[in-house]
């Protein structure tokens, strides 16, 4: 058996059987022995594996198609309400019947991806909102536009769950929290390509220019599904298979080295045969084979008969993708136009400049975010995050409620200060919930619950969001927009006392060890 002493000063965290190292060893003694081993030790962090990279870019590119949808709609929305002649009831149907289709994509995405892996279950995403552009593009009638839309929403759901699972599944340790957030800075990215193309195509008269902007994202989705080809499996959905030789090739192009690589197929291996014995503990007589293995039982476990360890797991996974869409963000952008108007804004190329300025602001904190995410770990960004939106929110509702009294004579510094507090709101979603809810939804499930148990902290996500963007319009009719907003904001606080009592820092864990996260931790659960 191949000696590890020296393997453990890599950059990759061992599995906790991995051999200790000798305290005798010196510093230099450790860089000659992994030297030998084939390792890059040194005293700094070994780059991004350009392998892993490739992939995850090519999986979060997935990503743009949710994002473009809600960039373009807040201001498609405005053209379609004139040019079909619907109610601000309708509008919200159809902007929020995305979100709740989704749902249906998100809970199917797991099963999904757990039968035909996680690769081509992008294509399926992909395929799917092409179909569903193509339909809203060429729509003749609202309810034609409306079958678009829920087409379009199953796709997002299948993306939104196995994007983040994928780019997971496939990154090394240290590097995950960045990798994996790369579905949030496409998600931005997209929306500012929305905001975009709403300016650009706000010219063309409007039985047209609402058509473009809709049916432009079906040469994204094309683009995806034709990328998909060129990426890897996953290697851990590989060895759920058995098919460990093709995992060992997956993992040693994206890892540091053949050492790191081992280790890695040795904790998934492990994980694997562990997921196994508890299957067929679970269920008589079914069969040991891994590769017969299709996702049978997760349900059961993750709901009936769940452990200690798999409740907390669940109840941190559905509280953080529940508080990212109820605090209100993608309300926010999906109304921006109406939100910027109440806030003093007049003519339609002013509303939709102000949006990309939005746009900007929230995809350059997405990348900051995904940056420091694996130096300061989850929970601080998460922490900063939702506070920070918390006081952002106070200060919109607060300045919203002085524009309501002071009637026709608004003062142009509440005006500036709705609009910079709007920034910031989306700025600190970037920041915290935006990235972080993937990162952290899809790497602390176990590896025979991750892809239906991600599923099913989305499609709540998913369902959330279509409730708050379909009551957004109402119930700020109903109680203002200051009101509004100051709700949003309580329910940050409450957020952000969530992630402080329920959710453990998984920085520079493995996937293999972070589920031992959830067994000893003193909260409330």
């Amino acid at each position: 058996m191949e000696d590890n002493s020296g393997v453990e000063d890599c950059y990759y965290p061992l599995p906790a059987s991995a051999a200790k190292a000798d305290p005798n060893h010196s510093d230099g003694e450790k860089e000659e022995t992994c030297a030998e081993e084939g390792c890059s030790h040194s005293s700094t962090k070994p780059g991004l594996n350009k392998y892993a990279l490739g992939g995850a870019i090519l999986a979060s590119t997935n990503s743009i198609l949710l994002g473009y949808d809600i960039g373009v709609m807040s201001g498609a929305s405005l053209f379609i309400r004139q040019d079909m002649k619907i109610s601000s009831v309708q509008v919200e149907i159809l902007v929020g019947c995305l979100n709740v289709c989704s749902l249906i994509g998100s809970l199917a995405s797991g099963k999904t991806s757990d039968w035909i892996g996680r690769r081509y279950t992008i294509i399926v995403a992909a395929a799917t909102f092409l179909i569903g552009a193509i339909l809203m593009g060429l729509a003749p009638s609202f309810p034609v536009l409306m079958a678009g839309r829920v087409v379009a929403g199953i796709g997002v759901g299948y993306s939104l769950m196995i994007s983040p699972v994928y780019v997971a599944e496939l990154s090394p340790a240290l590097t995950r929290g960045f990798l994996t957030s790369l579905p949030e800075v496409f998600i931005s990215v997209g929306i500012l390509l929305g905001y975009v193309s709403n300016y650009a195509f706000s010219g063309f008269p409007n039985d047209i220019n609402w058509r473009l902007m809709l049916g432009v994202a079906a040469f994204p989705a094309v683009a995806v599904a034709l990328g998909v080809l060129a990426m890897p499996e996953s290697p851990r959905w590989l060895v759920v298979k058995g098919r460990f030789e093709e995992a060992k090739h997956v993992l040693i192009r994206t890892s540091e080295n053949k050492g790191e690589a081992e280790l890695r197929l040795a904790e998934i291996q492990e994980a694997a045969s562990v997921s196994a014995s508890i299957r067929n503990k679970d269920k008589a007589g079914s069969s040991s084979h891994s590769g017969m293995w299709h996702g049978q039982g997760v349900w059961k476990e993750l709901l009936v008969t769940p452990t200690r360890p798999v409740f907390r797991i669940l109840v941190a996974a559905i509280g953080v993708n529940f508080f990212m869409q109820a605090s209100g963000n993608d309300a926010v952008i999906y109304y921006s136009p109406e939100v910027f108007k109440q806030a003093g804004i007049e003519g339609e190329k002013q509303l939709v400049g102000v949006t990309i300025i939005m746009g900007i602001a929230k995809t350059c904190f997405v990348l900051i975010s995904a940056l420091f995410l694996d130096r300061f770990g989850r929970r601080p960004m998460l922490l900063l995050g939702s506070g920070g939106m918390a006081i952002s929110l106070f200060v919109l509702g607060l300045g919203c409620t002085l524009l309501e009294f002071s009637g026709d004579n608004k003062d142009g510094w509440v005006i500036v200060l709705c609009v910079v507090a709007v920034c910031a709101t989306v700025s600190f979603f970037s920041i915290g919930l935006g990235p972080t809810t993937w990162v952290y939804s899809s790497e602390i499930f176990p590896l025979r619950l991750r892809a239906q148990g991600s599923s099913l902290a989305i499609s709540v996500n998913r369902l959330v969001s279509g409730v708050v963007t379909m009551t957004f319009l109402s119930v700020s009719e109903a109680i203002t927009f200051g009101g509004m907003f100051f709700l949003l904001g309580g329910v940050m606080v409450c957020a952000t006392l969530f992630f402080y009592c329920f959710l453990p820092e998984t920085k520079g864990k493995s996937l293999e060890e972070i589920e031992s996260l959830f067994e000893d931790q003193p909260r409330l659960v």
